[in-house]
């Protein structure tokens, strides 16, 4: 069976080594505009999203993932028989990595003076649904978020599987990226259009784990 990868990244920052590793690794790539365009001008052989979906990306590339193709590909359950055949019949095949990391809201709203239309251009809406898709289906998908899980995931790949418990750990990971994103937009519109906040919304990374717990059965 054919295995296939999906990748549509903001941030190219080490992608080359993924999509040759993915390539030797006999998955067909798959990639969205300037994305696909730098895996070919690498010599990488890729797939654009619109030879898979028969539809172009339009409105200046607001909408080229969102088809049922590519989110039928993700969700797809690969043990249940009803999935299978409903796969087959709309001629939709399985998507076993995905790559995606996205549009760059935060780095953009850290210029107080950014424009209103420039800060919504950067607010990614394809790019969340791909991750949560992939990381729902964990049990069966791959889903990258950040070049910093490349290499570990190429190490892993190259041993010639990725076990469920990497896919439930990036999983995790994916959810607490998309969780973070939609955070800084929420934060953001009650600021810009100045709403009383509905809810105290926090986001710092972990820097340290407290030495005890509560109790010595319990995690600190």
């Amino acid at each position: 069976m054919k295995k296939f990868a999906l990748i549509s990244v903001s941030d190219k920052t080490n992608l080359i080594p993924l999509a040759r590793a993915l390539e030797i690794n006999k998955y067909e790539i798959i990639a969205t505009g300037k994305t696909a365009n730098l895996l070919s001008s690498e010599g990488i052989i890729v797939k654009k999203i619109d030879e898979v979906t028969g539809f172009p990306e339009i409105f200046n590339g607001r909408v080229k993932t969102l088809h049922p193709k590519i989110f039928g590909g993700l969700l797809m359950r690969r043990d249940n028989k009803s999935d299978l055949k409903e796969a087959a019949v709309n001629e939709i095949f399985p998507i076993d990595v995905v790559c995606v990391n996205l549009y760059p809201f935060e780095e953009v709203i850290k210029d107080k003076k950014v424009s209103l239309d420039t800060a919504v251009e950067n607010i990614d809406i394809g790019g969340p649904g791909l991750v949560r898709a992939a990381a729902k289906n964990f049990k069966f998908v791959s889903v990258l978020t950040s070049p910093a899980q490349y290499e570990e995931f190429i190490s892993e790949l190259q041993s010639g599987n990725i076990s469920e418990d990497t896919r439930k750990k990036l999983a995790v990971a994916a959810f607490s990226h998309t969780a973070k994103y939609d955070t800084y937009i929420a934060n953001f519109f009650e600021e810009k259009f100045d709403f009383k906040p509905s809810h105290i919304r926090i986001n710092y990374s972990l820097n340290s784990v407290l030495r005890y717990g509560e109790n010595p059965h319990q995690n600190p």
